[in-house]
């Protein structure tokens, strides 16, 4: 069985702001990165094998962080950068809402395509680390559109806000992907 923790990235300046962030790399704020300690602490306990994440500064930071408590070999994989939302990145939540309240932004990544790119990539990780523990730092589109996906829509998390540093637990067995809980805040000190 291969088991993925999915780990959202700690908080950004834009997060905090509600700004749209999509591939438009922000790196960790002051909260983001004692967020990442926090997760580290809380991992470092359990027999991990390796850290996989986007390439985008925000999970990537998160990534080396935790990384301080665990000491694994970090991989980068494209397959987790964030869904691109095109025309509303930097947008605040109340304009993007009057400008496209459809959430129909223009140039952005379609649905199907990203969560083809998603499930591409979390087979690859049980391919290549079969039957291992696996932690994947990730953004919140991606993780939801995994969720989603993997319960076959009976976890819709569109109305659910995925908490920064929030742990997900996914495992391969039997030849289907499982979600055993998600997000997950009590490492969390606010």
């Amino acid at each position: 069985m291969t088991a993925i923790c999915l780990i959202r990235h700690g908080e950004t300046d834009w997060n905090a702001l509600g700004k749209l962030q999509g591939r438009t790399d922000i790196p960790l704020n002051e909260t983001g990165k004692r967020q990442a300690k926090e997760t580290g602490e809380f991992l470092k306990d359990a027999d991990w094998d390796v850290i996989i994440t986007s390439p985008l500064k925000r999970a990537r930071e998160t990534a080396e962080i935790i990384n301080q408590y665990l000491g694994l070999e970090i991989v980068e994989m494209e397959d987790f950068i964030e869904r691109n939302y095109g025309d509303a990145e930097g947008m605040p939540f109340a304009e993007r809402m009057k400008l496209y309240p459809d959430k129909n932004y223009p140039n952005q990544e379609s649905k199907e395509a990203l969560a083809e790119r998603l499930m591409t990539g979390i087979q690859k990780v049980s391919d290549k680390y079969p039957d291992q523990k696996v932690l994947v730092v990730a953004h919140g589109a991606a993780i939801h559109t995994l969720l989603s996906k993997i319960s076959n829509g009976n976890i819709n998390l569109e109305n659910t806000k995925l908490v920064n540093a929030c742990l997900s637990n996914i495992s391969f067995q039997e030849n289907k992907w499982h979600v055993n809980d998600y997000n997950r805040s009590d490492h969390l000190s606010d």
